[in-house]
């Protein structure tokens, strides 16, 4: 590593650092206002305000907003080298435009796989933190609003419900049934049916069993019976998005597995989540070349011009980027593609915009 390589590495490092550490004070002084009369209310004590909630909210803030964070110090401080002449005079000396690039790559790249190892592997244990945090401090409890809720269990089992109450982990007009090659095999049903958190069973009160047999149907009722699915209260009583936020790669892997066996309509919302956990990372790198092929040129407007079209840029990006989960929700894309869309064009865009700049 030469000196110009250290020396923009330090600059961008430092950059970084400072839009990040002064972005995410702001955030905290914003959030603290809306929510101290929420803290005061519910007596939530300081301890648990600063590492229950604040320490496992930065993570999630700085990832969210890592590539926004590292274009604003890739436009400053190249524009600020720009108006002092030292790009020009880098390339006076023979130093190549590709060859001034290596170092922003370098920490883009540091940058792109801390953003996916927060992702994946720090966040998620975060969140579970922050979320316990805010249902006893801040929020209401979630209510699952959903009616008529068909799940798969497992092949050739089905779960029906009409509603479930978060609360009372109660599931309403409760059915279990079980088909083979022949048909319906068995059918439970139940006016209710409780999840037991301590012993991880459904509790099923006023139940009948129907099973078909070659010698015919055979009835079976009582009061009450336990019995193992693969469908927990916890599937029912968070919110998708907050669940998968909560989960590791393996672990979110596992959970889209059981949802396709369930035939759950939500699966795509837990797609959504796993490829922004890579996608959105991979937009500081494309945002430092674009960042760099717009502010390593003196312009009449100087490092203002550069900010101002940097920053509409950014935002371009960011809210292409929320707006392609829409396309998921419509049935237009596949989430593969619709998180990975913004990403070819700005690629695009910034090879195009490197292409011209002065070499």
């Amino acid at each position: 590593m030469k000196i110009l390589d250290w020396y923009i590495i330090k600059k961008f490092l430092s950059t970084y650092a400072f839009a990040v550490l002064s972005m995410t004070f702001i955030i905290i002084l914003f959030d603290t206002s809306q929510r101290i009369d929420d803290f005061v209310t519910k007596r939530a004590p300081l301890s648990a305000i600063m590492f229950d909630y604040y320490a496992n909210f930065i993570p999630y803030f700085v990832n969210i907003f890592s590539a926004l964070f590292t274009f604003i110090a890739v436009i400053f401080f190249t524009s600020k080298m720009a108006s002092h002449t030292e790009i020009v005079a880098m390339l006076s000396t023979g130093v190549s435009m590709g060859r001034i690039m290596r170092p922003y790559m370098m920490v883009a790249t540091l940058i792109t796989l801390a953003n996916c190892y927060l992702a994946n592997v720090i966040i998620p244990p975060a969140s579970v933190r922050r979320y316990n945090f805010e249902e006893k401090y801040l929020k209401n409890p979630y209510q699952n609003k959903d009616r008529n809720i068909h799940r798969q269990t497992q092949p050739g089992s089905f779960a029906y419900l009409e509603s479930f109450n978060v609360r009372t982990q109660t599931a309403y007009n409760f059915s279990l049934e079980s088909i083979d090659d022949k048909g319906l095999a068995s059918k439970l049903t139940a006016n209710e049916a409780v999840w037991d958190t301590a012993k991880n069973v459904w509790h099923v009160s006023r139940y009948v069993i129907r099973t078909m047999g070659d010698s015919g149907e055979v009835v079976r009722t009582g009061t009450s019976l336990d019995t193992v699915i693969n469908l927990t209260g916890k599937d029912l009583s968070v919110r998708v998005n907050k669940l998968v936020e909560t989960m590791g790669y393996r672990e979110m892997n596992e959970y889209i597995s059981m949802l396709k066996l369930q035939g759950a309509a939500n699966v795509d919302e837990v797609l959504i989540e796993k490829h922004k956990r890579f996608a959105y990372p991979m937009a500081s790198i494309i945002l430092t070349v674009i960042g760099v092929a717009l502010s390593s040129r003196k312009m009449r407007g100087g490092m203002g011009l550069h900010i101002g079209l940097g920053v509409g840029l950014s935002f371009a990006y960011i809210l292409f980027q929320r707006f392609s989960e829409m396309f998921v929700q419509g049935g237009w894309l596949t989430p593969a593609i619709a998180l990975w869309i913004p990403n070819i064009l700005f690629a695009a865009v910034a090879v195009w915009l490197y292409k011209i700049t002065p070499q």
